[in-house]
């Protein structure tokens, strides 16, 4: 049985291996992994999309371009890797470029639209997504429509948009996490625990949901620890945002008590809690 990802990850392997030998560049190295990749390159830029290192990425997916230039994957490989590395301004400039090309796609602006609201701007996402057509009812145009509409505080839109893009994925623990932040920004405290407990139903590492889940039972004033799977570190987190939330409210005497268990918990691990507590007592 032939296993194309393997063949194309073994090539890479011997010409780091041979640039290393022979003391040519990285950036050759790369050219050359390119040219090889041509077996099956859209296995391996996904590779280099998921697991890689995002600068790794950005590495890859330019010296690619060196070999291919016209090739609409591997800018979008780019885009996307840039956008992973938080070079957002890079991003954009190479997705605007790709739209204005024959080969911009309703994806590509999908694309920009999401990487202008990780840039914090909401105006031009927004203008952005109008250009797409209606007819085109995506979960990720969804999902963006729902975070454009939550930073105008439309809630009504935002909840519709919410409630859609949930039903057109098996994998919604991300956008329930967004849509039960929402809630807990506008004050329903109360929904939003049930969003952030939905969400970690389908991924029950989703540390942030967890994080976000004591916030909106201490907004309850419900200052013990949710029954959620936890590692040992997790839990001194989450007895620390407690405590710290505790204390905001006013529960002086119940955050301290949270913040000497996260001490408790995680000792050689959770210093600020440590500190925390010391600034209270002081």
């Amino acid at each position: 049985m032939r296993h194309p990802v393997l063949l194309t990850l073994c090539l890479l392997g011997m010409v780091g291996l041979s640039a290393c030998q022979k003391g040519v560049s990285r950036a050759q190295a790369d050219r050359a992994v390119a040219d090889a990749a041509l077996i099956d390159q859209s296995n391996l830029n996904d590779i280099m999309l998921s697991v890689a290192d995002p600068q790794e990425g950005v590495s890859y997916f330019k010296n690619a371009l060196t070999v291919s230039p016209d090739n609409p994957e591997l800018k979008r490989g780019l885009a996307k890797s840039l956008s992973r590395a938080r070079l957002y301004t890079e991003s954009i400039t190479v997705l605007n470029a790709l739209i204005a090309s024959p080969e911009g796609t309703n994806d590509d602006r999908l694309a920009l639209a999401d990487v202008l609201i990780r840039s914090n701007e909401w105006t031009k996402a927004e203008a952005t997504l109008a250009t797409i057509p209606p007819t085109v009812e995506t979960f990720e145009r969804y999902r963006l429509e729902a975070m454009v509409a939550d930073s105008k505080r439309d809630w009504k839109k935002a909840d519709s948009f919410y409630e859609i893009a949930v039903g057109l994925t098996d994998k919604p623990q991300g956008v329930l996490n967004n849509w039960g932040f929402s809630k807990l920004t506008r004050g329903d405290a109360p929904g939003a625990e049930r969003l952030f407990i939905q969400a970690l139903t389908y991924d029950p590492t989703m540390f942030t949901a967890k994080n976000n889940l004591v916030l909106a039972r201490a907004a309850q004033r419900k200052y013990d620890l949710p029954i959620v799977d936890m590692t040992q570190e997790e839990r001194a987190q989450l007895f620390y945002t407690a405590g710290l939330a505790a204390v905001k409210q006013g529960d002086v005497a119940q955050g301290k008590q949270l913040l000497q268990q996260a001490v408790d918990t995680s000792p050689t691990f959770f210093e600020a809690a440590s500190r925390s507590l010391k600034a209270l007592e002081g």
